[in-house]
């Protein structure tokens, strides 16, 4: 057998050392091919800019402003499901089907607190994530420089996390509520990964799809406790919904507009714009940033470990929900795993040298029949 190379930051192998030539060749050519595919970037149209001027805002932030709207009107007494219908109308938004509300959870939970509180808690669940994902990445590298490029790059993913004037919109929480069900999970310890998946479903019912992925990669790793724990978060979300659809169907009139649909079929370079919009890549120009998505996803696939696998898993299934029914005007989708898109970059460096070790590695083995 061959013997794996010292890892370069991590403390053990990555995924890509070990392999034979052959299949180190078809990884190179998949990573090639994936590469290349972050260049349909160039054929998907931007969302539209903000102008960033205060007296702008209105259209910079319209879904931002809408949900606002509805957060005060429930604070001084409104029915969620009254007031939304009228916000919605009066910004010429579609009504029906019944998910183009939001479900209330959020803007209850901030109608009834003082926005200082509101704002302190999104920073501690921020902190929190940030916390989680150091206590499962620091055994992952081996010196404290590799430790602090992969917690500089989350906060490079946190970058849009932490403003304040975007408390109001839902892939927010959502988002770092995904972040932390997966920083915590332990196979032993899976019920505040549960607990934080469905907290992020109820807030956004798109991140149901995440508590899908997660009963099925538990049914994969034969852990049949936590995938009932994960159906039983499915069944609550279900539940909820319904509730919410007889809810809404008592608001909305028969002449409410309804939605164009959800099935935008923007392509894979879509997905990549949606990252470099919503991470610290917005900093970079375009043809960096996109490339730059594509080894993330790389360095996700290459760590050793569990985690690692069901957060490419989850990138994966939600880079295709947005290739296939995502619309310009609904990059925000993004926001639900672009906090952690940024730290598999802290992975390719191992990945690349194991891949290439493998992929150079031309040591034949003879085997001689002696007769005596």
């Amino acid at each position: 057998m061959r013997r794996s190379l010292a890892p370069v930051w991590l403390t053990e192998p990555s995924r890509c050392a070990g392999l034979s030539p052959r299949n180190a060749g078809a990884a190179l050519a998949a990573l090639a091919v994936l590469l290349l595919a972050t260049l349909l970037v160039f054929a998907t149209p931007a969302p539209p800019a903000a102008s960033g001027a205060a007296s702008n805002r209105a259209d910079d932030q319209a879904d931002v402003m809408l949900y606002e709207t509805i957060v005060e009107n429930v604070r001084h007494g409104g029915d969620y499901y009254a007031v939304a219908a009228d916000a919605m109308r009066s910004g010429n938004y579609p009504l029906k089907p019944f998910v183009t509300f939001r479900l209330p959870t959020l803007a209850t939970v901030q109608a009834s607190l003082p926005h200082a509180v509101v704002v302190a808690l999104l920073y501690i669940l921020a902190a929190a994530v940030a916390l989680a994902w150091y206590a499962r990445l620091a055994p992952a590298f081996a010196r404290p420089p590799p430790r602090i490029v992969a917690m500089t790059l989350l906060a490079g993913g946190l970058m849009a996390f932490v403003q304040s004037d975007l408390i109001a919109f839902h892939e927010i929480w959502a988002g770092l509520f995904l972040a932390l069900s997966l920083g915590v999970h332990r196979p032993a310890a899976w019920l505040p990964s549960v607990a934080f998946g469905l907290a992020a479903a109820l807030i956004r019912e798109t991140a149901g799809l995440y508590l899908a992925l997660m009963l099925l990669l538990a049914l994969a790793a034969g852990a049949r406790r936590e995938a009932i724990g994960w159906l039983v978060a499915g069944a609550i979300l279900a539940v909820v919904l319904a509730a919410h659809a007889h809810a809404v169907a008592a608001v909305v009139r028969p002449l409410d507009p309804a939605s164009p649909g959800w099935s935008g079929h923007l392509g894979f370079g879509f997905f990549v714009r949606t990252m470099a919009v919503s991470t610290a890549l917005a900093l970079a120009p375009v043809w960096l940033a996109a490339p730059l998505v594509g080894l993330a996803l790389f360095g996700w696939a290459a760590w050793r470990d569990p985690i690692g696998l069901r957060v490419l898993v989850v990138l994966a299934a939600y880079a295709a929900v947005l290739s296939v029914f995502g619309r310009l005007d609904t990059f925000y989708w993004g926001l639900l795993v672009a906090p952690l898109m940024l730290v598999g970059l802290a992975f390719v460096p191992d990945g690349l040298r194991d891949l290439f070790a493998a992929l150079s590695d031309r040591r034949q083995i003879t085997v001689r029949r002696i007769v005596r």
